[in-house]
């Protein structure tokens, strides 16, 4: 089993590459959406909810499958790599439910830090970034780590649009060798590695974020 591993890590490599850069353009989704939800302006709000009720009512597969086959046919006529259709397709697909996360989180800031804040006269940018945000974000962190595991286990699917992902790579060994038992029990273990260590970041990031919280109230 140990001269199948290098092809197993190769696919490893793949599923982070698509796990880290799906999860920064769904963090970036999930912020804007958020802040559109809570926009004053209803075209905003409508553009938002859309979005959202778009990517979250609909199956991931079937948005990875309209991506790479329908794009590219007329009348839209856009055609993009299986990259970064995974890319693409898993980043608007989580940040899809991270915005409503985001939006919960920040309205359970405390509205009385907000007022004081006001009374105080701290300009608008200053008190979200400096009060706001950083609250926010503590309360954001448990229910993202959850939405970032479920895109790393999505990454499964991108096999079926041939990227050589771990799960990939899992089933052409399987054809190979036909050591099935073996080869997803590594992969099964690998998968869970790979979330363990989302986990752990997700905790190590939540208690930066409230040492500093608990500095700037000291």
């Amino acid at each position: 089993m140990m001269e199948l591993l290098p092809l197993l890590l190769k696919g490893v490599l793949v599923t982070l590459e698509i796990t880290l850069l799906a999860s920064l353009l769904a963090v970036v989704m999930a912020f804007a959406a958020a802040l559109a939800k809570l926009s004053r302006w209803r075209g905003l709000r409508w553009l938002a909810n859309v979005y959202i009720e778009v990517f979250r009512g609909t199956s991931l597969l079937v948005q990875l499958f309209w991506l790479y086959y329908v794009l590219p046919l007329p009348p839209f006529n856009v055609e993009m790599g299986s990259f970064t259709v995974a890319v693409l397709g898993l980043g608007l697909h989580i940040g899809a439910y991270g915005a409503e996360v985001m939006r919960g989180a920040l309205q359970s800031v405390p509205r009385g830090q907000i007022e004081a804040a006001i009374a105080l006269n701290i300009p608008p940018l200053r008190r979200f970034l400096r009060i706001v945000l950083p609250q926010a974000l503590v309360n954001a962190i448990p229910p993202a780590t959850n939405l970032l595991i479920e895109l790393l286990k999505g990454t499964a699917l991108v096999s079926l649009i041939t990227m050589a992902d771990l799960t990939f790579r899992a089933n052409q060994l399987v054809q190979l060798t036909f050591q099935s038992r073996e080869i997803f029990g590594i992969t099964l273990l690998l998968y869970f590695i790979l979330a363990q260590c989302i986990n752990l970041g997700m905790r190590l990031l939540a208690r930066r974020f409230t040492r500093g919280i608990v500095r700037e109230q000291h």
